[in-house]
């Protein structure tokens, strides 16, 4: 269920925030099995409730009647494309693990040696409208990097997306990695958006990806 409004939006996103922040620490040193559990079992758990899914979805196309076609399209969620998503996550889990990669080693005049090794950001923010398949795909693709993130999509996909992200806790769960490694906005509030924006002390990167029309 979407957060009851009006609320305190600072207050909501801080703790948010913090939550986020804490399960950053945890993802930082997963395993890479275990990541790779969380994914497929993520993906068993879409399959499972494809027809949940495409229930909610159809809440999110039903009060969008008014909204132009091409945005529709973008919303719609059918059976070929809930399977794509549960595909894709499958797909992450079997790329390597690039986290504590070393590359570029080499000595010093001083004789100690130097290299650069890939870590986690953090925390990632992002910022995305109408496609409900992006919540899967970017929390497959932050979960196998070892990061925590917070999501903010378009109000118009907002049963979709919850839809979505319970199926991503409940995969996490099974692994016992934390459920806020994985975090959906569930207002509707613009000034979200504002407040995210601000979190400097909790978030690392913001990635703003794609917009309406």
């Amino acid at each position: 269920m979407a957060v009851p409004q009006p609320l305190n939006i600072q207050a909501y996103m801080q703790d948010v925030g913090r939550r986020a922040r804490a399960a950053s620490f945890a993802m930082a040193r997963a395993a890479t099995a275990l990541k790779n559990t969380a994914l497929t079992g993520i993906a068993e758990t879409i399959d499972r409730n494809q027809q949940a899914l495409l229930e909610a979805n159809r809440r999110d196309l039903a009060a969008g009647a008014g909204l132009d076609a091409a945005l529709l399209d973008r919303l719609e969620l059918n059976p070929a494309r809930v399977r794509a998503m549960a595909d894709g996550l499958r797909e992450i889990a079997a790329l390597p693990d690039l986290v504590g990669e070393i590359t570029g080693l080499h000595y010093r005049p001083s004789g100690i040696q130097v290299g650069r090794m890939r870590v986690p950001l953090g925390v990632i923010g992002i910022i995305y409208e109408s496609r409900p398949n992006v919540t899967a795909d970017v929390a497959g693709l932050t979960l196998k990097s070892g990061n925590a993130v917070i999501l903010r999509g378009g109000s118009e996909a907002l049963h979709s997306n919850q839809a979505i992200a319970s199926c991503v806790h409940e995969g996490l769960a099974v692994t016992g990695l934390p459920r806020d490694a994985v975090q959906l906005v569930e207002t509707t509030d613009r000034a979200a958006v504002g407040e995210l924006l601000r979190m400097q002390d909790f978030v690392d990167m913001i990635v703003p990806r794609g917009g309406k029309g």
